[in-house]
């Protein structure tokens, strides 16, 4: 079993280039969401316990991997010098059950948010978007700009963080990119010219970061931060006017923005699924004055879309420890041998 640490993921990006891993991993989530029909999906439990969530999400290709990750969502923990969310997750072959990849997902799932966001963004946005908006400036936040301006030709960034400190990393980070940084004093100026809003706040709570006022017609939200029961970022008012696409209905109608209507009216609001538009069962965007909100809320299949891209890297560049973490025995009904000898 290969066995993927923070330091061997770095050492994987850096060999392939972190453009080519992004737009690689974009090419193998839009590949997997043309196979939709051929996994076993489920929306994924979570345990949700005093200042955070535990979850676990599992998927199965019915032709060759079954891959689950888990992850938690602690807002608080960054007051104690811990990051708001930590993952592991694992790659196994359905013929004989027996796991090929054990991987850190923390990092990767910034990289497949970012990567989804862009696949989504790419139906749903105006091709003469140039002008993109964060609103949240924490860990996720200069993963979903480098991998927003590989598919649109993004001039400026508009950002807003409450917190000055993050907002002060993101800028730093981004330094050094062709688009124009611009720091904004409030959520409400950052969205003056936006065309592609990205908004990943971590507030454990059904709060309006984006209110229905500033909202102009043409522009894309990516609302990523309401992912969880009782989390949302959008005022309401807002979903009625856009032409909406979530991940997964059946997932998205617990955890997304969507999970304040009733599930008639979310049927009414939701547009399409992420599959039916890269399958072009249905089109992102039908005119260039319309509102579209991508409400992600994370889904196994992109982290099986990572896990999938990571352990073909990581055979090709032969990076990653083999480990034992299964039984080896000549007799594989011997299994006390293992232990005592």
């Amino acid at each position: 079993m290969k066995i993927i640490t923070v330091e061997a993921l770095s050492e994987i990006i850096n060999r392939h280039g972190f453009e080519n891993f992004m737009r690689d991993l974009i090419e193998v989530l839009k590949q997997d969401f043309i196979r939709w029909d051929s996994f076993t999906k489920m929306p994924r439990p979570a345990i949700h316990v005093d200042g955070g969530v535990l979850e676990l999400m599992p998927i199965c290709d019915n032709k060759q991997y079954y891959s689950f990750k888990y992850v938690n969502c602690h807002p608080k923990n960054p007051l104690i010098g811990l990051s708001t969310v930590v993952a592991t997750g694992q790659l196994s072959r359905i013929d004989t059950g027996y796991p090929l990849l054990f991987s850190e997902m923390t990092i990767l799932t910034a990289l497949r948010t970012a990567a989804t966001s862009a696949l989504a963004t790419d139906f749903m946005a105006r091709k003469d978007s140039r002008t993109l908006v964060i609103i949240g400036t924490g860990s996720q936040s200069e993963f979903q700009v480098l991998a927003l301006q590989l598919i649109r030709d993004i001039k400026e960034v508009r950002f807003f963080d409450i917190d000055t400190h993050a907002m002060d990393k993101f800028e730093k980070n981004l330094s050094n990119h062709q688009f124009k940084l611009v720091r904004c004093k409030n959520a409400e100026e950052a969205f003056e010219g936006a065309d592609i809003i990205t908004v990943c706040t971590a507030n454990k709570a059904q709060v309006v970061v984006i209110k229905n006022d500033w909202i102009a017609s043409g522009v894309h939200i990516n609302a990523l931060g309401g992912d969880t029961v009782g989390k949302t970022e959008l005022e309401l008012s807002i979903l009625s006017r856009s032409r909406i696409t979530v991940e997964y209905f059946d997932q998205s109608f617990i955890e997304g923005e969507i999970q304040r209507l009733t599930r008639k009216d979310a049927k009414k609001f939701v547009h399409a699924e992420l599959h039916e538009l890269v399958r072009e069962v249905k089109k992102g965007r039908e005119n260039k004055n319309e509102i579209t909100i991508f409400d992600s809320v994370g889904i196994a299949l992109e982290d099986y879309s990572a896990l999938r891209l990571t352990y073909e890297l990581a055979e090709e560049y032969d990076i990653g420890k083999e480990l034992n973490l299964t039984p080896v025995t000549q007799d594989p009904k011997d299994l006390i041998s293992c232990v005592l000898y």
